[in-house]
């Protein structure tokens, strides 16, 4: 393939320092961020070539070649597959189905996945075993999919088995008219026994992987109600269990609302929960190195956030008849509040009398 007939993007002469690696190891470390899989694709695609020539990534180069590369490494678009995962089907009829998630399960996949995991045990993979055909509204990698839970938030998810259904419900999602409430365990105590947090969110411009209500040019409006459910105070610190109900649906929406006074999720750290509850008491109690190394705290992890999305009220989009779906706590959100809930601080000493 003569190089006349391509681009050149970029030109690499070959020092003889190199001679005897493999021309795909070689090219990994030339390359910026391009990984040696993407650079396999690009000598697949022919958009590399070694004197003029194409040559297989095994190729040990000798020292004084001169690669050329013509073109940018194009992964095959991301398509889901099925896969035989267990599923908690909430309801189910020939429009919908709703689902209770699992935390840990992406609800699809996405850009950030490498190739080797780009399209595995994803919810949406589950969906097209249990129920092979799905709305084909949302394309190849998002078959059925109306709106989406984080990976580590558990709870319903409602599933469009057919356009017509997948339609009506983006409509009743854009007008919020399906009512969504959370339940999430937040750190200390919020004082307040239900409030209104009405902050627009937007992406955080320095971390990219961070929403925030901070103003931004591509904050949207957001709004969630919360109330208490009960306030906790164990030797783990301070926690409050409160219900929301969010009218819109941004991304890490309660998360990063919850943050924002001061409350975060237990287990989100990635808006400055806790990944790992200590023992305050015994932390205290230990007024020595050697008294803590004896005395070594306990220490809670939870592994996820705790958030769950508990309920779902919506009208069905062919019917109408008014659904009302709830999925209770997961059994690790559970074993969690009561192990809270059972370490109560310890008693205040009495005053000694003189």
């Amino acid at each position: 393939m003569p190089e006349s007939d391509n681009t050149i993007l970029q030109t690499i002469e070959v020092s003889t320092e190199s001679a005897g690696q493999r021309l795909d190891q070689f090219l990994t470390t030339q390359l910026d961020g391009v990984s040696r899989s993407r650079v396999q694709l690009l000598l697949e695609q022919g958009d590399v070539l070694v004197n003029g020539e194409r040559e297989k990534p095994s190729l040990k180069l000798r020292g004084g070649e001169r690669i050329v590369i013509t073109g940018e490494p194009r992964p095959a678009p991301l398509k889901a597959t099925a896969e035989d995962i267990p599923l908690d089907v909430v309801f189910e009829d020939a429009d919908l189905a709703v689902v209770n998630k699992p935390a840990g399960m992406m609800v699809h996949a996405g850009s950030g996945q490498n190739e080797d995991e780009r399209s595995r045990g994803t919810l949406v993979n589950a969906l097209l075993h249990r129920f092979k055909a799905l709305s084909s509204t949302g394309g190849d990698l998002r078959p059925g999919i109306v709106h989406r839970l984080d990976k580590d938030t558990s709870g319903l998810i409602v599933v469009a088995k057919n356009d017509r259904a997948h339609n009506a419900l983006a409509e009743m999602f854009s007008d919020r008219s399906i009512k969504k409430t959370y339940l999430a365990l937040v750190q200390g105590e919020v004082e307040r026994p239900r409030g209104t947090i009405n902050a627009s969110v937007g992406r955080d411009p320095l971390r990219r992987t961070r929403m925030t209500t901070r103003p931004q040019d591509n904050a949207r409006t957001a709004v969630s109600h919360y109330e208490v459910i009960r306030r906790l105070s164990s030797r783990f610190g301070k926690f409050t269990l409160v219900k929301v109900r969010i009218e819109t649906g941004r991304t890490h929406q309660i998360r990063v609302h919850m943050a924002s006074i001061g409350h975060p999720v237990v287990g989100d750290t990635l808006y400055g929960g806790a990944g790992q509850l200590t023992d305050q008491v015994a932390s205290q109690s230990a007024t020595s190195k050697a008294a803590r190394r004896k005395l070594e705290p306990e220490r809670l992890k939870l592994g996820r956030n705790f958030l769950h999305a508990a309920r779902l009220e919506f009208p069905h989009p062919r019917t109408r008849k008014q659904l009302e779906l709830e999925a209770p706590l997961p059994l690790e959100l559970e074993a969690f509040l009561a192990r809270l809930e059972s370490a109560s601080p310890a008693p205040s000493p009495k005053p000694v009398k003189g």
